[in-house]
């Protein structure tokens, strides 16, 4: 996902409430029924996770993966809250099962041919983006980190600091999609030591100033891509789509949301490719995108790509 250039009370709007991106494209493909069992890949602040839950009822099941500890926590509480609304109009909320850890492990813990739905959201969750010591976003300074995951692993500020200068641009070009990677990447090894995001940010945008017609902010391309590159990002969807089919019962749904292209191509391709095996039916010819009107309540939408299959 890219950073969010929302006007100020937007990005207000966006940290009092938790909106989940196509909400209603993704129940009305996920096809929740009564019983069922669904893993929600992305749990993020269960914005999804909790109109499914809903949808499910008591004899359902609902199994939530997320590898940020502090997304989880706070997914718990709201799940709770959910539970009680459900308990208070006289309905039962299914059984849920919490899974701490990426979803590319769901195989290891999931039985195969055993799941109704999965859905799974890729984008940066509005807490990730919003915590400035979690060194997601350029807009509030805060330390280089960008793991998800912060028990463990390469913290953004090890990649600026220590990857040599072509490496750096390497990595800007493939999975920023930014095509001043090289100015970048010089600007940056000169400026080194860099362990804040507003360190960063001016260092880029010196070395590449936005040019006329820009949309973005021009660190935009090179955050993403230290995300990407700390948190594996590409790898870990590229596990999922390898395991998600077997997972799934027959007409059992899989829907992903994806921010960038890079994600976006991936899922294609693996769709196109199961389709043509005849294992999986795509139900999307062309992603689902969001509508003028969710756009302009949920500036975060404008690049969600949605895409759903089923499995035959």
């Amino acid at each position: 996902m890219q950073e969010n250039d929302a006007p100020q009370g937007e990005r207000v709007v966006r940290k009092m409430q938790h909106v989940p991106v196509l909400l209603e494209a993704a129940l009305e493909y996920l096809n929740v029924r009564p019983g069922g069992v669904i893993v929600d890949a992305t749990l993020g602040l269960a914005g999804h996770a909790s109109e499914i839950a809903k949808r499910l009822g008591g004899k359902g099941k609902l199994i939530c993966f997320d590898r940020d500890p502090e997304a989880m926590e706070k997914a718990k509480v709201r799940l709770d809250e959910v539970k009680a609304e459900l308990e208070l109009a006289g309905s039962e909320m299914p059984e849920v099962v919490y899974e701490p850890r990426a979803f590319s492990e769901a195989s290891s813990r999931i039985e195969p041919g055993s799941l109704d739905g999965l859905l799974a959201d890729f984008g940066v969750s509005s807490l990730q983006l919003d915590e400035a010591h979690r060194g997601f976003s350029f807009r509030t300074d805060g330390p280089l980190d960008m793991r998800m995951d912060t028990r463990s692993g390469e913290t953004a500020e090890q990649v600026v600091n220590q990857e040599d200068e072509n490496e750096l641009a390497d990595l800007i070009y493939e999975f920023g999609e930014e095509r001043r990677s090289r100015r970048i990447a010089r600007a940056i090894v000169r400026a080194r030591p860099i362990s804040t995001t507003a360190e960063l940010a001016q260092v880029i945008s010196a070395a590449a100033p936005s040019m006329k017609g820009d949309k973005i902010h021009p660190a935009t391309r090179t955050f993403q891509a230290l995300r990407i590159r700390v948190n594996n990002e590409l790898g870990e969807i590229q596990s999922l789509l390898k395991s998600a089919g077997s997972l799934l019962k027959p007409g059992g749904r899989l829907v992903l949301i994806s921010f960038h292209s890079l994600e976006d191509r991936l899922v294609k391709d693996a769709f196109r490719d199961a389709g043509q095996a005849k294992f999986m039916k795509v139900l999307t010819k062309k992603p689902v995108v969001a509508v003028e009107q969710e756009q302009l309540r949920n500036p975060r939408s404008r690049s969600a790509k949605m895409r759903a299959a089923e499995k035959i």
